[in-house]
Formats: C-alpha cells, sequence, structure tokens
C-alpha cells in the first residue's frame, strides 16, 4: 500500500483527533461529548449522503468504505462528530452573546480552513457545484443543531432528576 499524502493527512486527522477527544473531554463532560458525537454523526450522515448523491462534492482518496459509501468516513463520521462533542461540552453557556458566536465561528472556521486547504492542495475533497461558503453555513448549521438539541436533552434529563 503506496503511503500517499491524502491517507497521512487522514491517518494524522484521526490521531489528532483522538489526541483531542482524550485531553479536552474532561470525565464529567463525557456524557455531553457522546450526545454530541452520536447527533452529529446523524446529522452528517444525511447532509453528507445528500451532497455526494446530488454530485455537488466528491472525496477523490478515501481510507475506509471506498466501496459502499462515497462520502469521506474519516471526517464525516468521525473528525467533524468529534470536534462537535468538543463545541458542545466547552460551550460557553453563561457568556455573552458575543463570545457565544465567536465560539460557533471559531470551531466552523476550524472545519471550513482545512476543508479549503484539502479542496486545494490535495485528493480528499473536490467541490463539483459547492463552494466553501455552502461548507461553513451547513457547518454552523449542524453545530447551531446540535446545540439546541443538547439542550433540550439535558433540560429535560435534569427536570426529570427534580422530579425524582
Amino acid at each position: 500500500m503506496k503511503a500517499t499524502k491524502e491517507k497521512t493527512i487522514e491517518k494524522s486527522a484521526i490521531l489528532i483527533t483522538i489526541l483531542l477527544l482524550i485531553l479536552f473531554v474532561p470525565r464529567k463532560g463525557l456524557r455531553e461529548a457522546h450526545l454530541a458525537f452520536l447527533f452529529k454523526q446523524v446529522i452528517t450522515w444525511i447532509f453528507g449522503l445528500l451532497v455526494v448523491e446530488k454530485d455537488l462534492i466528491s472525496y477523490p482518496s478515501r481510507l475506509f468504505f471506498k466501496k459502499s459509501n462515497r462520502s469521506s468516513f474519516t471526517f464525516e463520521y468521525f473528525v467533524y462528530p468529534a470536534l462537535c462533542s468538543l463545541f458542545n461540552v466547552h460551550y460557553p453557556e453563561k457568556r455573552a452573546l458575543l463570545i457565544k458566536a465567536l465560539h460557533y465561528i471559531f470551531y466552523t472556521s476550524i472545519i471550513t480552513v482545512f476543508e479549503i486547504f484539502a479542496v486545494k492542495y490535495t485528493k480528499l475533497i473536490q467541490y463539483k457545484k459547492w463552494s466553501w461558503y455552502w461548507s461553513f453555513i451547513t457547518i454552523w448549521l449542524t453545530y447551531y443543531l446540535s446545540r439546541v438539541y443538547h439542550r433540550w436533552f439535558f433540560s429535560a434529563n435534569d427536570k426529570e432528576n427534580q422530579t425524582s
């Protein structure tokens, strides 16, 4: 198996993501991180398959499931959900609206900037009828949806615990 730049990037992304999760998800935040991870996987499954099947984006080079799924397993189902876990665990709930907005921009920009470089310099992703700003919008939207779900889930859980 020839080690290409793309394979090296994917393997590095997996390792770095695992390290980020180990280092930055506190033990008391494991439930929140796990919920965010699974919820983001559901969302990226829908969005990821939709944009690939509509031929808006392609992933010419992939490590996993090359014959069964045309989207990128590494990024759609592991890296993005893991970053969503970090996003939710470290969300500045009691801070000013500006800080919350910067939190969204920071996490959305990390993925978008990486994607821009991947489009320009690798074969990991290819925009067909897509642009970076669509990625920014959809990633921001998925973070927002995950935050809404997170708030709902844990507020419902808190209410249930109060009545017990």
